[in-house]
């Protein structure tokens, strides 16, 4: 079975699918692994790396006439999929919920496609989770970058001079993103707090060191490992719980998002009027349209005197170790999905089951039905 890594093509992107040293696994477990040429080299993996173990470097045109296998990190674009062919095999984060008509163009054309962000949150899939994987790398960077863009500093300090009071930063959403952002946050000094609509976050908030800002409510509570869409009286609610701290806080990250929707508005034009002047705010859901309503997605806004930074900004900047990351993720998906190099197509195996979307240019995803 060939295996083809495709060059990211989204604006920003700077990670590979599988890293040379990932590449290398594959091979030595009976597959061919092309790359399609220059594919690495935002993430420091020359041409020469992945040649150097085994993998044969390709034009474009090459790469999608000769795979079995298409590989790749972000949803495949309208142009991709006019070059893929009837019966090929595509592996990415298609974030099918979210992008119907992409589902139903891989339909027409016959192909077979699995989404790896619909990675069910079991204990057997934790290896080949890419979104957990990529989130720990964005709450890290997402602090960094606060930290950058902050005009204090976060730790206590003792001085001659005088004392320097400790930052305070508030996070919203402590799931694997958040719960990085607030261990960096008390690795650095800062006083953190956070907050979420799972009441079930608290204990691991609070087995960081930071508080959390509850909100009862027993109905917000998770049943798959995911956050859900939060009713207006519980967003009213946790808005009013939030704001004293909000109002105090230096440094702010929001994380909140919930898979097949428009990410949810947790701070507001108005409060951010009453935040203090020089606070920042590092939005990490921007692409799905931001937790603060003044976010924009890769731009910096400048209001009431507040900085607002919307961003993905993790994996991106950290090319290098999200991209080995993201390969192992993938390694142990195809390992799972595959017995002797051939696909097992175990439909009723719950990985197999929620990841397929599209088999054989038939959508067997019940919600995309609906959807498309």
């Amino acid at each position: 079975m060939i295996i083809g890594i495709l060059k990211e093509t989204q604006k920003g992107e700077r990670r590979v699918s599988i890293s040379p040293n990932i590449a290398k696994k594959l091979i030595e477990n009976g597959f061919k692994v092309l790359v399609e040429k220059g594919a690495g080299e935002e993430s420091q993996f020359k041409n020469s790396y992945y040649e150097d173990i085994g993998a044969t470097v390709v034009k474009t045109d090459v790469l999608y006439k000769d795979s079995d296998v298409l590989v790749k990190i972000n949803p495949f674009t309208e142009e991709e999929i006019e070059l893929i062919k009837k019966g090929q095999i595509l592996i990415s984060q298609m974030f099918h919920k979210s992008l119907p008509g992409l589902i139903k163009a891989i339909s027409k054309k016959g192909a077979t496609t699995f989404s790896l962000d619909a990675m069910p949150r079991i204990s057997r899939a934790q290896d080949m989770d890419v979104l957990s994987s990529q989130n720990n790398l964005a709450g890290y960077k997402a602090v960094i970058k606060g930290a950058n863009e902050m005009t204090k500093i976060f730790p206590l300090m003792m001085t001659a001079a005088g004392t320097i009071t400790p930052s305070i930063v508030l996070v919203y959403g402590v799931g694997v993103a958040g719960l990085q952002a607030i261990a960096t946050a008390k690795r650095l000094g800062a006083v953190v707090e956070a907050t979420d609509i799972r009441p079930e976050c608290k204990e691991e908030t609070e087995s960081l060191g930071a508080k959390f800002i509850l909100v009862e409510n027993e109905e917000e509570s998770s049943d798959d490992g995911y956050a859900k869409v939060a009713s207006e009286d519980y967003a009213k609610r946790q808005k009013e719980a939030v704001d004293a701290s909000l109002f105090k806080a230096d440094l702010v990250i929001t994380t909140a998002m919930v898979p097949g929707h428009k990410a949810p508005t947790l701070i507001t034009e108005e409060q951010v009027k009453n935040m203090k002047n020089g606070a920042v705010i590092i939005d990490l859901a921007a692409a799905q349209g931001g937790n603060c309503e003044l976010s924009k997605m890769n731009k910096t806004v400048q209001k009431y005197g507040v900085k607002i930074i919307g961003t993905t900004i993790s994996p991106e900047s950290v090319s290098t170790n999200a991209s080995d990351l993201f390969a192992k993720n993938i390694f142990n998906f195809i390992m799972h999905l595959t017995e002797e190099n051939e696909f097992k197509w175990d439909l009723e195996e719950e990985i197999t089951d929620q990841t397929l979307i599209v088999k054989d240019g038939k959508i067997r995803h019940n919600g995309i039905k609906e959807t498309v």
